[in-house]
């Protein structure tokens, strides 16, 4: 279920987007999936059909999802959507680390705190 927040700064579309991608990654969206049409989806979230077609295009072009003419978009290789999550923690991991210096935090200190962090985290 994709829940849209009107207060996001972001557009709709990459919210789509990007929930769309976590549907994939937790594996409700499987691999070689039928995605579902543009027209249900824009219905089922009551949002127009380009957004959702933005969302699509703009997954398709990232290479998560591909279209076969005629019978729709299906969902492509989540081993590179996970690889592309995974560059993105590693540059978010960059910016703490660089945070964490600039406090004067030792390595094990940092280390500490992320394996807490990684142990208190949900899913």
């Amino acid at each position: 279920m994709i829940l849209l927040d009107y207060k996001d700064r972001r557009p709709i579309y990459e919210q789509v987007e990007d929930k769309l991608k976590e549907m994939m990654i937790l594996g409700i969206l499987e691999e070689d999936a039928q995605m579902p049409s543009v027209r249900s989806l824009a219905m089922e979230l009551a949002i127009n059909p380009n957004t959702i077609q933005r969302a699509y295009a703009e997954l398709e072009r990232g290479g998560f999802i591909y279209s076969v003419k005629g019978r729709g978009s299906f969902v492509g290789s989540i081993d590179k959507l996970r690889e592309a999550k995974q560059c993105e923690l590693m540059e978010e991991m960059k910016g703490l680390v660089c945070e964490a210096k600039k406090l004067r935090m030792d390595q094990e200190a940092f280390l500490v705190m992320a394996k807490r962090a990684y142990g208190s985290g949900q899913i």
